[in-house]
């Protein structure tokens, strides 16, 4: 063969490839199942509570969006109206859809919403919840993760069964109702500070969105994120919060398109003022305009390519508990730290040591060969989301917290030396037996570049 051939047919090959990948479209689905628990059940985010739910403002919703490129690569989103989720139902999940669907563990990204007006589930955070309710109640909660968990399979299953060609386009929008929650009080003087400018601490005001549009340019399905608590509302009845009234009205405006909302590092974030449904009301609205706006302005188009990363990294705890320490402390007054103490003497009881660290889950992908979606587990400050944009591409990196698995607030090493509930003291409720070491955004940060190289 002529030697100056292989190169050209080479060539030919490449640019076929890539005229293939440019005209093959995507395929996408979307589905969405109420989740909203049907007994009354104890409530999930405040320590405060004495009672169960009692009704509900809006229903809670787990929604579910399938892409798949040109090569037949598949990824699926996963949103849920919790506070969290734990490794070990994260796993259970995991493992029956690759079972049924063949999804592997790096196309699988679970994201809550953390609002604190739904149930609890499972273990996650026992020592403010689970270990401190009665034998009826640990019932209610056992039997309500188990029917979420077989909820989240046949949804996925339905978001695959109803893929069709699409088109996918992106873009960023901005909401300013998130406050550093660390930097600004009284929180009664947040409206005035915020209308003059005076607002302190870091924000992440970026809001991302993906939209999926069928080949008649219909809209099917927008994900969309935002960096705060999902804490608006502090009351005893079911509510999606902000991110659930934000849902509502996008789904308003586009009556056949599925609404899908990730929460961003907002640990450190709150919407101030709160405290009452009217306000959760606004800031969903706020959102939704956001929304909005990116849809209804040019979007740029994404090629039908998919990459999709996961990995887990040890993180190291510090100053780990001694077998006389929990003794003395299983004895608190606390309900909360005798509840940890308890909880760590039977993990040594059966370890014959209490685990020094902890797997944390990093999920990276590559959208369309543009945009990086980066998954991590955990109440993560909103330090990570600056610093990952600044060290990669800024609005075209997306960096979800509260996903996989929420196993605890995640501190920069800013916000780890200042200290303070962010810092570690909430580390009680979620059971673990330290501090974070002051390796911990280091250590993250190099595995979230180890799984989506820049």
């Amino acid at each position: 063969m002529n030697r100056f051939l292989i190169p050209l047919i080479a060539i030919f090959l490449v640019f076929a490839s890539s005229l293939a990948s440019a005209e093959t479209p995507w395929k996408a689905g979307a589905a969405a199942t109420i989740i909203t628990p049907e007994k009354p059940m104890w409530m999930a985010g405040y320590g405060g509570r004495k009672a169960p739910a009692d009704g509900k403002f809006t229903e809670l919703w787990a929604k579910a969006l399938v892409l798949e490129d040109a090569a037949g690569k598949r990824g699926v989103i996963i949103t849920l109206d919790l506070v969290g989720i734990d490794r070990a139902a994260t796993g259970k999940i995991c493992e029956q859809l690759k079972t049924q669907h063949n999804l592997t563990r790096d196309q699988i990204v679970i994201c809550t919403s953390h609002t604190h007006s739904g149930p609890v589930v499972g273990q996650n955070l026992g020592p403010l919840h689970y270990m401190n309710v009665d034998a009826e109640q640990k019932k209610l909660i056992d039997e309500y993760a188990a029917t979420l968990q077989k909820k989240i399979i046949e949804l996925v299953g339905a978001a695959i069964d109803s893929a069709e060609p699409a088109t996918v386009q992106w873009g960023s929008g901005k909401a300013t109702f998130a406050v550093n929650r660390r930097e600004n009080k009284p929180y009664t003087e947040v409206p005035e500070k915020r209308n003059r400018g005076e607002l302190k601490g870091p924000v992440d005001h970026d809001v991302p969105v993906l939209s999926v549009r069928d080949t008649e340019g219909k809209l099917r399905a927008v994900l969309f994120g935002y960096a705060c608590h999902a804490t608006t509302i502090g009351l005893q009845k079911w509510s999606g919060d902000y991110p659930g009234y934000a849902q509502i009205e996008i789904e308003k405006m586009h009556p056949d398109c599925v609404a899908l909302f990730w929460a961003g590092c907002g640990g450190d974030q709150n919407p101030l003022p709160r405290r009452s449904v009217e306000l959760a009301e606004i800031y969903g609205a706020e959102l939704a305009e956001a929304v909005e706006e990116v849809l209804t302005a040019p979007m740029p188009t994404l090629p039908a390519k998919l990459s999709t990363n996961y990995s887990e990294t040890d993180l190291e705890l510090a100053g780990l508990p001694s077998k006389n320490d929990l003794d003395s402390t299983a004895k608190s007054t606390s309900i909360f730290e005798a509840a940890r103490a308890k909880h760590l003497l039977r993990q040594m009881e059966k370890k014959g040591a209490i685990d020094g660290s902890y797997p944390y889950p990093i999920t990276g992908w590559k959208i369309g060969g543009e945009i990086d979606f980066i998954a991590l587990g955990g109440e993560v400050v909103v330090d990570y989301a600056v610093r990952i944009k600044r060290e990669r591409s800024d609005e075209k990196t997306w960096v979800a917290g509260y996903a996989n698995d929420v196993m605890a607030y995640i501190p920069s090493l800013r916000v780890l030396k200042e200290g303070g509930y962010e810092g570690g003291t909430s580390n009680v409720y979620y059971g673990l037996p330290g501090l974070w070491s002051e390796a911990v955004e280091e250590t993250i940060l190099k595995a979230v570049h180890e799984v989506l190289p820049k």
